[in-house]
């Protein structure tokens, strides 16, 4: 998996028990903490959400369109609408057919589960308009994941984060930065 000190990209491969993992870690691991502290959010006079995503989950990378329109209307997106395009990938990654059904054929489940997870971003903000809800991609950081061959430092990432944390209260919700800078989803 690796060559000298950088990760070959080429030897990753998925099994249906990583797809698995990576969505329970990625979507519903998010959407559960943030259920579970939302209570204790709302007390704060300037509660922030701030969810590590990915340049990886924009929908841009996901080609089915369906999936695409589901994660994109903003006005009609639900969690129930995240779940069946989560159920539906699931189901055409068991039946080998995600390229024939227009889905990311490399590390699609880390894809998939980002923009998921943007779209939550999305729900979170509009259904709570007190809480300020965005999601950002801090860029390509140094760390366990890629083997330490990212291009910024984990200070460096982290600032991105720590910013969106500090926005004062009433701040634009329920977008996507690409570390300091607004993105489309």
């Amino acid at each position: 998996m690796q060559v000298g000190s950088t990760v070959d990209w080429e030897q990753l491969t998925q099994t249906y028990e990583m797809v698995q993992k990576c969505l329970r870690t990625n979507y519903y691991g998010v959407k559960e903490t943030t259920e579970a502290f939302l209570p204790l959010l709302n007390l704060s006079n300037s509660p922030k959400i701030v969810n590590v995503s990915s340049q990886a989950g924009l929908l841009k990378n996901i080609q089915n369109q369906w999936a695409q329109k589901v994660f994109n209307d903003v006005e009609n997106l639900t969690e129930e609408g995240i779940d069946e395009v989560l159920r539906e990938f699931v189901k055409d990654f068991k039946e080998d057919s995600l390229e024939n059904k227009g889905w990311p054929t490399f590390l699609s489940a880390y894809i998939v589960s980002k923009a998921a997870m943007n779209s939550y971003t999305r729900i979170l903000a509009k259904k709570n308009p007190n809480l300020c809800s965005n999601c950002v991609c801090p860029g390509f950081v140094k760390t366990d994941i890629n083997r330490n061959t990212g291009m910024l430092s984990v200070d460096q990432g982290a600032a991105s984060v720590v910013r969106l944390a500090l926005l004062p209260h009433g701040s634009p919700s329920g977008l996507f930065y690409i570390r300091e800078q607004m993105s489309n989803f």
